[in-house]
């Protein structure tokens, strides 16, 4: 019996992705990507919305040092699964999810691989690059310029808060065109 309800009870690790991980997709969920800077609202598009966002939270959470490196795992943990589940429920089948579950995870990790040093170094330039072939599936940099100036921008208004209020309620930079 004992066995069983371990089997089954939750874990504080993943109680602490959960939340944080919820709230990074709360934001990249905001009508204004799609409304104001015309992000296409595909499931592709919302896959770099989600990652763009959980990237903000893992970096953030990071420079907290050890409870923040905790945390981050935590974050990144619940959003691979938030992935699998997703394509579960889109009918992929089991033999499949492998495959597709290492795509999506070379994508998230080229993503974040990608995104990162810009956005450490306050580069728009390099951010708007990736942002605009990955987001909006295009050649021109300037079409992620706008995207590139809000994550700089969220970056930055991360960095203004303490570890309690980043994982209860991040200050995000407001969508404007």
């Amino acid at each position: 019996m004992i066995m069983l309800q371990n089997l089954f009870r939750t874990r504080p690790r993943e109680r602490l992705g959960e939340p944080l991980y919820e709230l990074a997709v709360r934001q990249a969920r905001d009508p204004g990507f799609y409304t104001t800077l015309g992000v296409a609202d595909r499931i592709d598009a919302r896959f770099e919305l989600y990652t763009l966002h959980v990237l903000l939270l893992v970096m953030r959470l990071r420079d907290e040092g050890d409870r923040g490196a905790e945390a981050a795992q935590a974050l990144f943990d619940t959003y691979v699964s938030a992935l699998d589940h997703a394509l579960r429920e889109l009918g992929v089948g089991d033999i499949s999810v492998g495959k597709k579950m290492r795509k999506l995870g070379e994508a998230m990790y080229g993503r974040m691989t990608a995104y990162e040093p810009p956005l450490r170094a306050g580069d728009p330039a390099a951010l708007a690059d990736g942002l605009s072939r990955n987001v909006f599936e295009s050649d021109d940099p300037a079409a992620g310029e706008v995207l590139a100036a809000y994550a700089l921008e969220s970056r930055d208004r991360l960095a203004a808060q303490d570890f309690t209020a980043v994982t209860a309620r991040p200050d995000w930079a407001e969508i404007k065109a």
